[in-house]
């Protein structure tokens, strides 16, 4: 049973232009994950679903399939996530009959987390397995001034609690997505139409991993963060 990994890299950004392949940390943005993905044992095939040529032609020197450009109407700014996992997967899946071999899992791995390595997508899978779960993703846990029972509602310049009969003492860890790094799906998941399966499992992750880049301060934040790492 293959695990397939996808990373979706579009050409166009509003934010950052050209944010996937932007320079960071002395790479291109891209480069990371793919070293990432490539690095992993988990991972059958690591594809590259972009419809930007320029992209395509550095995800193949990266070492990555690209076996289709993705069509321009799931390449829009506002067009989300979905379709593009059902595109690469209907591929997959039709590679997959033609070698008579199964899907097991498609593993999406956005390019804009360029911290997540290997060995976390490696345990990823791992625990995905042993869960038995339809959908994985991985989480950081917010700090005590993120948790939701401390925020705050603004009405004009006003403040009030946001849920105001609830305090945070004793109240379990809050968790967030981190970007998602890694997004795991059986391949019935996705066709049914849903990004994430309810049947989930969490994959948690250390702040210092889970920076998820959007913005010229995201990627100078990592670029800091990789570089320092490597000075050390």
């Amino acid at each position: 049973m293959a695990v397939i990994g996808l990373i979706p890299a579009r050409g166009g950004s509003k934010r950052v232009p050209k944010k996937n392949i932007a320079p960071c940390a002395g790479q291109p943005l891209l480069a990371w994950t793919a070293q990432a993905a490539l690095g992993s044992s988990a991972l059958d095939r690591v594809l590259l679903s972009t419809d930007d040529e320029e992209i395509a032609a550095l995800g193949r020197e990266l070492g990555l399939e690209v076996p289709f450009l993705r069509p321009s109407d799931i390449a829009e700014d506002a067009a989300p996530m979905l379709p593009v996992m059902r595109h690469a997967l209907d591929w997959a899946l039709d590679w997959a009959a033609a070698e008579g071999e199964t899907v097991e899992a498609q593993v999406l791995l956005q390019p804009t987390s360029p911290l997540r390595r290997a060995e976390h997508i490696d345990e990823a899978v791992a625990l995905f397995r042993e869960s038995g779960a339809e959908s994985l993703v991985s989480v950081v846990e917010l700090g005590h001034a993120q948790h939701p029972l401390v925020s705050y509602a603004l009405s004009g310049d006003r403040l009030s609690p946001y849920f105001p009969d609830r305090e945070p003492n004793g109240e379990a860890p809050a968790y967030v997505r981190n970007g998602p790094a890694i997004l795991i799906n059986r391949p019935e998941v996705i066709r049914r139409g849903e990004r994430l399966s309810e049947d989930l499992v969490a994959y948690v992750m250390a702040p210092e991993v889970s920076v998820d880049i959007d913005t010229p301060f995201d990627l100078a934040f990592a670029d800091f963060l990789m570089t320092r790492g490597a000075a050390a």
